[in-house]
């Protein structure tokens, strides 16, 4: 061989390997150890479209932007969110794989006979990402305008009354149950395969009302397909500035809001979880952030990893006891 074709070839060995490395650096994030080292999957247990995927895909696109690394978002819906819960309770510990947790982290401890995880051991929680508070929606066709009205007429009449869901189990399913049972107003449920046919059908006037999230519930408000009644929290929501609380409505006990947050197989590394906190926790102050949330419905929480824990303990105790008055099992 001659000494000039060896040359070329040091040089396109040497070109190789430049470019190799240049592709391994543009993969590295700039968390420890180069974290994320290559796509990091988030899990959203609904459906593309819905409050809870719409919330993860703002958080999604701004790790993007700030940690060098790539989130895409897995949607996994069906079974009370179980499907996507198990899937990310059994993925590797090693920050590749998030799930994008909310109540039904907390609900369905205590709905399921039995689950293939177990919140406690099998995840590490990582980011309190928002609050939601609940609003009640009512047909166009219902004539009640007002809680005090709707109370009225389950009384009067207990069999006319209805609302929809999700699913047996669902946290639009005990709230209902738990209004229910604070007002002593009867009424229906009737479950669905997913939150999409029931909105359908309230709109059409075939069910009365759905205790749904701010997020999935606004569009349709904005939109005068359905008309809201009250929304949970200690103060009006900012986007429903004309809707009551239940508290100025008459029903100050009633309280059921959604979470979402960001969590990890149990075992991640404490570093990665700290990064991930600490960066989630930045985009949550950034105005545009909030700005968006605001928008549909989410309120921005943040905090440390610890506090998040702490806070889906005290929520599954406290969907515990309404879980058991109301009777709700499921399999």
């Amino acid at each position: 061989m001659k000494q000039g074709d060896t040359m070329n070839q040091i040089k396109l060995a040497l070109t190789g390997l430049m470019a190799a490395l240049a592709a391994a650096s543009a993969l590295a994030g700039n968390g420890p150890e180069g974290y994320p080292t290559r796509p990091v999957t988030i899990i959203v247990p609904f459906a593309p479209g819905g409050g809870s995927d719409n919330v993860a895909r703002i958080i999604a696109a701004r790790l993007n932007e700030r940690t060098g690394g790539s989130f895409i978002i897995d949607n996994k819906p069906g079974a009370g969110t179980n499907i996507g819960n198990e899937q990310a309770a059994r993925a590797k510990n090693d920050g590749q794989t998030l799930l994008f947790g909310q109540v039904t982290l907390s609900i369905n401890p205590s709905v399921y006979k039995t689950l293939r995880y177990d919140v406690k051991k099998d995840f590490t929680p990582v980011a309190h990402i928002a609050n939601s508070p609940t609003v009640l929606i009512a047909s166009q066709h219902l004539k009640a305008s007002t809680v005090k009205e709707l109370i009225a007429m389950a009384k009067a009449k207990p069999d006319d009354i209805n609302y929809g869901s999700g699913g047996k189990g669902t946290s639009v399913h005990l709230a209902g149950e738990l209004f229910s049972s604070l007002t002593e107003a009867p009424m229906t449920h009737v479950p669905y395969k997913g939150s999409a046919p029931a909105v359908t059908d309230l709109i059409g006037g075939q069910i009365q009302l759905i205790f749904d999230t701010a997020p999935s519930a606004l569009p349709h408000i904005k939109g005068g397909k359905v008309k809201p009644l009250a929304v949970t929290g200690a103060k009006r929501l900012a986007e429903l500035s004309n809707t009551p609380t239940f508290a100025e409505a008459g029903v100050p006990t009633f309280d059921a809001p959604a979470w979402y947050g960001l969590l990890a197989p149990a075992g991640t590394s404490a570093a990665v979880v700290k990064y991930l906190n600490n960066e989630v926790d930045q985009i949550l102050k950034e105005p545009a952030t909030q700005q968006k949330m605001v928008q549909m419905g989410a309120i921005p929480v943040g905090g440390s990893a610890e506090n998040f824990g702490k806070f889906i303990a005290a929520e599954t105790e406290r969907w515990s006891a309404v879980i058991r008055k109301a009777g709700v099992t499921a399999e």
